[in-house]
């Protein structure tokens, strides 16, 4: 199935269905389907043709939805854009992606007004809201395109090994690499999801996580495929004008990752607030430590926390823990989900036995095409059938498995692997410490030594003394912290993860 046949079998299934909210108003399956229809039609007389690409630089709203269904109903591929990227940044993409239209909020224009001279590949820019520069003789208004012309689907033709987006994500050489995702990865892993969750039509979801964020496109379609609602609010540095809206709204489900959780818990009101119609809240994007999993777990009761384990690469979700084992399994991150195989294994995909630790691979049809223009990386990443994700892990005997640390991510002290993962969950324990990231820094003697970033409670008095004393009963010497260093908060992405790159290019400027 194509991605886009979601939304008109919604549609012909919930025609008037409450199917997003956005800045209180609601939007039924009807006039998504009908705007995105429209949207295509321009894209294709337009000269669009199958495969090529268009860059949305839109944020969580009415009209992403619409041009994103929209760019697929024409055969064209998503290249979503993260809202707070600089023009140099969109500069690289634009050109990398060899895009040729692109969708920017009126208020983003700047971004594109600094660098235009070098995207002469671009034929079209589609506005959306209010703009000064409305005579433009490469722009056209969003708004516009979706209330004229013809509101049937247009018909093209395309299978499910097409290609659907190219999500950009973070390369470890700092350089973004381009994941391909056909329609049969994100389909497989939207059945695997609404599978195991048990969704079903009268679930609603609460979305805070960009849609461009893989994490937040899962919560998109898998909502859209079994004719579900999302409530979309941009509006999370106020954490306490999402629960209400939550409230308000009677969201079902909501999903976050891991500083999302820490903000909720320390920085609102989601303790004091009870949430009637909520089932379950959902957490990805990197391990959340123990002590704050318990913290959620006990917050937002009797709704149930959901781990899960994912990548980019795989569309995005791999693993998941059922709450019934949060107690038993703490810290695990659970076992496959539907129609995916992942397991522990040697550096050529070879199992390895129940305890051993090795790289945490995965089989299955959500796992991405390769990367954009980079057949080196890709084949690092894809061998012998299998996908290597990079994170070390361990199995126990039941088959749940535990991530021991990012294989990128492994500082060496003296000759010893240290996981900066470990100190994390260390530090994390603390009542005091709402964020941490530790990283490997320069050392003469130790070749790297351990370095930790901490953002404190307001008005906690712990220092570096008093962390080091905390932390010497549970990790050996040479996995101590060399420096702890305070900081009002740590540098994140659009999506919420800690931005390790920036504090390592901090250290080596300072």
């Amino acid at each position: 199935m194509l991605v886009h046949r979601l939304l008109e079998e919604s549609c012909r299934r919930y025609p008037d269905k409450e199917a997003l909210w956005f800045k209180e108003n609601w939007m039924s399956y009807r006039e998504i389907e009908e705007r995105a229809n429209r949207i295509a039609r321009f894209l294709i007389s337009e000269n669009l043709r199958r495969g090529d690409r268009v860059v949305l630089l839109l944020e969580n709203s009415f009209a992403f939805v619409c041009a994103y269904f929209g760019i697929l109903k024409a055969g064209g591929v998503v290249v979503g854009l993260n809202t707070e990227i600089t023009a140099e940044d969109l500069e690289y993409l634009v050109v990398n992606s060899d895009a040729e239209v692109l969708f920017i909020d009126g208020n983003r224009l700047h971004l594109y007004e600094a660098v235009r001279e070098k995207l002469g590949q671009l034929k079209r820019i589609i506005l959306n809201g209010d703009s000064e520069d409305s005579d433009r003789s490469d722009a056209v208004y969003l708004n516009s395109i979706m209330e004229s012309g013809p509101a049937d689907p247009p018909g093209v033709w395309g299978i499910d090994l097409d290609l659907a987006e190219i999500v950009y994500t973070s390369g470890s050489t700092g350089i973004p690499k381009g994941v391909m995702l056909t329609h049969l990865n994100l389909v497989s892993n939207m059945r695997s999801i609404v599978e195991y969750f048990g969704l079903t039509p009268e679930d609603r979801m609460m979305v805070i996580l960009p849609f461009t964020y893989i994490y937040g496109k899962s919560l998109l379609l898998s909502h859209i495929m079994i004719g579900g609602s999302l409530v979309i609010d941009n509006r999370f540095t106020f954490p306490n004008t999402i629960l209400k809206t939550m409230q308000k709204t009677s969201v079902t489900g909501f999903a976050g990752v891991p500083s999302t959780y820490s903000i909720l818990v320390s920085r609102s009101s989601l303790k004091k607030m009870s949430f009637p119609s909520l089932r379950y809240v959902s957490q990805a994007g990197g391990h959340m430590a123990v002590s704050l999993a318990q913290e959620v777990k006990e917050a937002v009761s009797p709704a149930e926390l959901w781990v899960m384990y994912g990548a980019t690469e795989a569309a995005p979700r791999l693993s998941y823990l059922h709450p019934s084992m949060l107690e038993t399994k703490i810290g695990s991150i659970g076992t496959p989900v539907p129609n995916v195989d992942l397991f522990v294994a040697d550096e050529e995909g070879n199992p390895l036995p129940i305890g051993e630790e090795g790289e945490i691979v995965a089989r299955g049809s959500n796992i991405m095409k390769g990367y954009w223009k980079d057949p080196d990386g890709t084949a690092e990443v894809l061998k012998n059938g299998l996908y290597f994700t990079g994170d070390l892990g361990r199995a126990d005997n039941d088959g749940y498995i535990f991530i021991v640390g990012r294989k990128k991510d492994i500082i060496k002290v003296k000759g010893f692997r240290v996981s900066a993962k470990e100190i994390e969950e260390r530090l994390m324990e603390m009542d005091e410490v709402v964020e941490a990231a530790v990283i490997g820094i320069p050392d003469p003697v130790l070749g790297e030594a351990v370095k930790a970033f901490i953002v404190l409670k307001d008005a906690s008095g712990l220092d570096e003394q008093e962390v080091l004393k905390r932390l010497q009963p549970h990790l050996s010497a040479f996995k101590l912290p060399k420096q702890v260093e305070f900081r009002q908060e740590l540098p994140k992405n659009k999506s919420g993860k800690i931005m390790k790159t920036l504090l390592s290019a901090s250290e080596a400027e300072g």
